[in-house]
């Protein structure tokens, strides 16, 4: 019997897929919170001998996207600006530098790789850990197979944590097709979870869930006041920024990002 990951509970089999183009891989759903996991990860060596997976194209603009929206939500949440901030799991070190631009000040951490954007700013470069405002672990949790320990974990820097995963589409999944973000060719994507598995294992951990519905999110000690990711900018800004957004398009001639035509390009060719 495969336990879940979140609550200890009974699982059952989803579907089998091909992991690594090589590895016929058990995907299990726990019956009570409806999280989705790896059978245990065996593979997860030979996954991260490139940490930064050949796939992730949409580092770059993704990093730029969420540094504007954790701005926006550590202010709109009464975090304090002026703290220090760790970022967990932080790979090259491009979100630390974001932040850093951006006047936080931010810390990096990532045991599998190098910090190549913001060198000096390591969490090795304190003589004793702070205590950390607040930890960000983006596109992270997908990657972790004992979830609630390395949860756990984080909670020893801070007492909150903002993270960035994409939730489980609301429709049926039946088979690894049903949903790009398993991909099973990088086989690092071995931790599945929806609003219900997150506000379980908050609760375990004695933490407050806090979500954006779809990809952003927070676990926090504190209670706080307001929702951090349901404040909203007065109206003038909000249209401000789209006809930004349309004058910057039009400059450009109209032209549409290549990520994901790329992504799919790439997908296809490390499939074989």
């Amino acid at each position: 019997m495969v336990r879940s990951k979140i609550t200890g509970g009974t699982t059952t089999l989803l579907f089998k897929a091909r992991v690594l183009n090589k590895y016929e891989v058990s995907y299990f759903r726990c019956d009570e919170t409806g999280f989705i996991q790896t059978e245990e990860p065996y593979w997860l060596d030979e996954a991260y001998s490139s940490a930064i997976t050949k796939l992730d194209v949409g580092i770059v603009s993704r990093n730029v996207q969420l540094s504007g929206e954790l701005s926006r939500m550590i202010a709109a949440a009464g975090f304090k600006q002026n703290g220090q901030f760790l970022d967990y799991a932080g790979g090259y070190g491009l979100f630390t530098r974001l932040m850093r631009d951006a006047g936080y000040d931010f810390y990096h951490t990532d045991k599998y790789t190098e910090n190549l954007f913001a060198e000096f700013f390591d969490l090795d470069a304190f003589a004793q850990t702070p205590d950390f405002e607040m930890v960000t672990a983006l596109e992270v949790f997908e990657h972790l197979p004992d979830p609630v320990a390395e949860v756990s974990q984080m909670l020893t820097y801070a007492d909150s944590i903002a993270f960035s995963t994409k939730l489980q589409p609301k429709n049926d999944i039946r088979t690894v097709g049903d949903w790009w973000y398993f991909i099973p060719e990088t086989g690092q994507h071995v931790s599945l979870f929806n609003e219900a598995s997150l506000r379980v294992l908050g609760k375990k951990l004695g933490l407050n869930f806090y979500s954006d519905g779809s990809s952003l999110h927070l676990l926090t000690k504190r209670a706080l006041p307001a929702h951090p990711f349901k404040s909203r900018e007065p109206f003038i800004i909000r249209k401000a920024r789209k006809l930004i957004d349309k004058f910057d398009r039009t400059k450009a001639g109209g032209r549409r990002s290549l990520i994901q035509s790329d992504w799919e390009r790439i997908r296809q060719i490390i499939s074989g």
